[in-house]
């Protein structure tokens, strides 16, 4: 049974930056393609990015795109999430994932495990 925990959330201006950590434990990173998603308030949990088993490959939501970057170093069991250019639209609550198979997956019925997530918060 693999565990997921994020951290990095905040308050950050628009056009600020943020970087979020996801600590894998219990599992070899390796084994799991990981993804990021994030649920404001009222909407449904919508995918940001996701990487394969060894960073290789990545996929965009097309709202984050040229904006955001998912990353994993699979030595530290860690996968991180850059988020720059921060938008007000932006703000929800972040959540990381693991797939077991180490493909890239863009929806979340894909994912086995998940984090408890971190809120982020950008203000105008």
């Amino acid at each position: 049974q693999v565990q997921l925990v994020e951290s990095g959330g905040g308050l950050v201006q628009a056009g600020g930056s943020l970087r979020l950590s996801c600590a894998v434990s219990g599992r070899a990173l390796s084994d799991y393609g990981m993804g990021w998603f994030r649920q404001a308030p009222g909407k449904e949990r919508e995918f940001v990015a996701t990487i394969n088993w060894s960073g290789g490959n990545t996929l965009y939501a097309n709202s984050v795109k040229g904006r955001f970057t998912i990353s994993r170093d699979n030595g530290k069991n860690m996968v991180y999430l850059q988020m720059n250019s921060l938008k007000p639209e932006d703000t929800a609550v972040y959540y990381c994932a693991a797939r077991i198979g180490g493909y890239v997956a863009a929806t979340s019925s894909e994912y086995h495990e998940w984090g408890q997530g971190t809120q982020v918060t950008v203000s105008s």
